[in-house]
């Protein structure tokens, strides 16, 4: 797939989450003000970081992923999506920590002996539709994601998804709240400490794996191993070594030295790698980078 294509398909479905994400942080904030209730607006903020990573997504996929290799970035811009997925996992973080430290701050408040106002249930109302919505977007970018090979709007799905899950965590509070009186208030507060740990853990899996990759992190073992097989397994490989693997964006770099036999002529050693990259590109798409070194066999 073209990266015009990617660019296309993933800014169309990140602009309908950036809607969507507009009008239900909106709405989130009001009920949660309106309503009373520190779990709502916890929720309406992580909202709004979901709205700021929309935008960087947006961002990255306009300015920099859709373009092809230029005189400064011979191999291309895929890195600036890697970069996105951690500003991605950045902000889940962030946002995490922020409601954690927010519904600590309640429960303290209650246990110095001061009163939690119970929620309305407009609140409640917020929760559920918030539930729907960010799910229904998470799976809808997720298959993008997935048919594009996007990591960044993967990680945007998942950023979704948390939200979700922060907004079933503040109805069973909210809920909680509401209907067993005013000693179950707290639970509004202890909701959104909760849903903080599992933000937090999907922002540390998401920034670590973008992480490796701006640190030019070898592929999977399994990976290398099969891309090894395949390069011994072209007619004329009497050996390989020195095999270095990267990823770069959604495609991968690979440099190799093959060793042949030393009376091959010049052609003959060109045309065994330019099988090699032929078969490689066959399997792994065809914006692979293949970097082949070719050497005599000694004995």
């Amino acid at each position: 797939m073209k990266e015009s294509e990617r660019s296309s398909i993933a800014l169309r479905i990140t602009y309908i989450g950036l809607i969507i994400n507009i009008a239900l942080s909106s709405f989130k904030l009001f009920a949660g003000i309106f309503g009373n209730s520190n779990a709502m607006v916890a929720d309406a903020v992580h909202s709004i970081s979901d709205f700021a990573t929309d935008i960087v997504v947006i961002a990255s996929f306009y300015f920099f992923v859709s373009k092809p290799g230029d005189e400064d970035h011979s191999y291309g811009h895929g890195k600036f999506e890697t970069f996105a997925t951690f500003l991605i996992g950045a902000a889940l973080f962030a946002v995490g920590a922020g409601i954690f430290f927010n519904g600590a701050k309640s429960v303290y408040y209650v246990y110095q002996g001061m009163p939690i106002e119970s929620p309305e249930k407009i609140a409640l109302i917020a929760a559920f539709i918030s539930i729907i919505s960010k799910e229904a977007l998470y799976r809808v970018t997720a298959s993008a994601g997935k048919k594009i090979n996007s990591d960044a709007l993967i990680a945007n799905a998942w950023h979704h998804r948390s939200d979700a899950f922060s907004s079933i965590g503040t109805a069973a509070g909210i809920g909680g709240a509401i209907f067993l009186g005013e000693k179950f208030r707290i639970l509004d507060p202890l909701a959104g400490i909760i849903v903080s740990f599992f933000i937090v853990k999907v922002a540390i899996a998401i920034s670590f794996q973008a992480v490796n990759e701006l640190l030019e992190k070898s592929l999977p073992k399994k990976m290398v191993g099969e891309i090894r097989c395949d390069i011994c397994a072209i007619s004329g490989v009497k050996d390989l070594h020195n095999l270095k693997t990267r990823k770069i964006g959604n495609s991968i770099a690979i440099d190799a030295h093959i060793l042949v036999d030393p009376k091959l002529s010049v052609t003959e050693g060109h045309d065994i790698s330019m099988n090699i990259e032929n078969c490689l590109a066959e399997k792994y798409g065809s914006g692979i980078f293949v970097s082949i070194h070719v050497e005599p066999f000694d004995h």
